[in-house]
């Protein structure tokens, strides 16, 4: 039982990572998130890759979501894409855990 709620305290770490970058991104330029400029932009490499490590999974979603919505993919797709943000959310709050871990042994 334990490593399912070690997945959990995972997935809940990486989602909350991935909203509050989003939510940050978004006041920030007053665009709703997605896969697109301003977020991510050819020109801007490491930038593109550091708000899709951060934000991915929110982007994803809003993209799916919308995407869903003006019927251009199915419902079996946009089923795939949940599974893909969760499973992104939980690699991203194990990193999470990890370097909040390891500050916390600098103190």
């Amino acid at each position: 039982m334990g490593g399912i709620m070690e997945m959990a305290f995972a997935l809940m770490a990486g989602v909350t990572v991935s909203g509050i970058a989003g939510s940050l991104m978004e006041l920030a330029t007053g665009r709703t998130l997605s896969f697109s400029e301003p977020y991510v932009s050819p020109r801007r490499i490491l930038r593109s890759i550091v708000s899709a490590v951060c934000a991915g999974p929110m982007m994803l979603a809003n993209d799916a979501l919308f995407a869903r919505r003006q019927k251009a993919i199915s419902g079996l797709y946009l089923g795939f894409c949940v599974c893909t943000a969760l499973v992104w959310a939980i690699a991203l709050g194990i990193v999470a855990i990890g370097l909040a871990a390891r500050l916390a042994g600098l103190l």
